[in-house]
């Protein structure tokens, strides 16, 4: 496990996990609601409407989830966890935005469990960690890395603190207003600012040796070819919105590898 005591900044995190929420069944279309319609698609024969599936998806039933509110009194590992990574982004960011005399203003992220209000519509647990530009916000469920893990194999304190840095990729895209309309490249973009983010602390005493593959792997089993080939058997470049595992790697390694800003163009 890295040692994020080496990081002193705290970054601001709003827990809501011991608020009561609602959780819709369908979701969204994060990587659950991605890996719903992949599925569908496979058994109909590549046949179905997308906007159908999003309308279903979306018009899917609410049902209560029961949450053990007491369990999140008071600032847990958890939330000290997510506080220390986004605080330790929120320096780098900072740091380079001074240096061309831009003001950065640091995301929030949002803990919570099922489903919780955003300005972006709702988060809800099964559109996996993601980031509200209406907001500026991070809204992440935890519980997410537990069939992150369970379906795709990875695992790691690191591989999660990755996933934050990529969606504080988005809050810079956004701040920066450089969003690209190619989807693809906006992710590969995210995901070598959060190996920038790696390669800035990575002096620092905080990975372990090979930790940093947790982040690797991590990229690695979220790459489209992948999450297809794991759930309908087969892999379908044009349908793909995140790219392929070797680009993901291959994103977040430049980041890390380069630790300049000008090698994420």
């Amino acid at each position: 496990m890295a040692d994020w005591n080496k990081l002193t900044s705290r970054g601001n995190v709003e827990d809501r996990r011991s608020a009561g929420s609602t959780l819709r069944a369908g979701g969204g279309l994060g990587v659950g609601g991605i890996v719903l319609f992949l599925l569908i698609n496979y058994l109909s024969g590549g046949n179905v409407d997308v906007t159908d599936v999003v309308n279903q998806l979306e018009s899917t039933q609410v049902v209560q989830q029961n949450i053990d509110t007491t369990a999140f009194a008071g600032s847990d590992s958890y939330e000290v966890f997510a506080s220390t990574v986004l605080g330790s982004t929120n320096d780098m960011w900072t740091s380079l935005f001074n240096k061309s005399n831009y003001n950065y203003t640091p995301p929030d992220l949002v803990l919570f469990r099922g489903s919780t209000e955003s300005s972006c519509g709702g988060a809800f647990v099964n559109d996996g960690p993601h980031y509200c530009p209406e907001d500026s916000t991070i809204y992440l469920d935890e519980t997410f890395f537990d069939e992150l893990q369970k379906r795709f194999g990875a695992s790691g304190d690191v591989a999660q603190a990755y996933v934050i840095a990529h969606e504080v990729g988005h809050h810079i895209q956004n701040q920066l207003d450089i969003q690209n309309s190619d989807s693809i490249q906006n992710e590969l973009q995210a995901d070598c600012f959060a190996g920038l983010w790696a390669s800035s602390i990575k002096d620092r005493g905080v990975f372990e040796a090979n930790e940093i593959k947790e982040a690797l792997d991590a990229a690695s089993a979220v790459g489209d070819d992948n999450i297809q080939k794991t759930t309908t058997g087969r892999v379908s470049p044009e349908t793909w919105t995140h790219g392929s595992s070797a680009q993901r790697v291959q994103a977040f390694t430049k980041g890390y590898e380069s630790g300049s800003f000008n090698s994420c163009y």
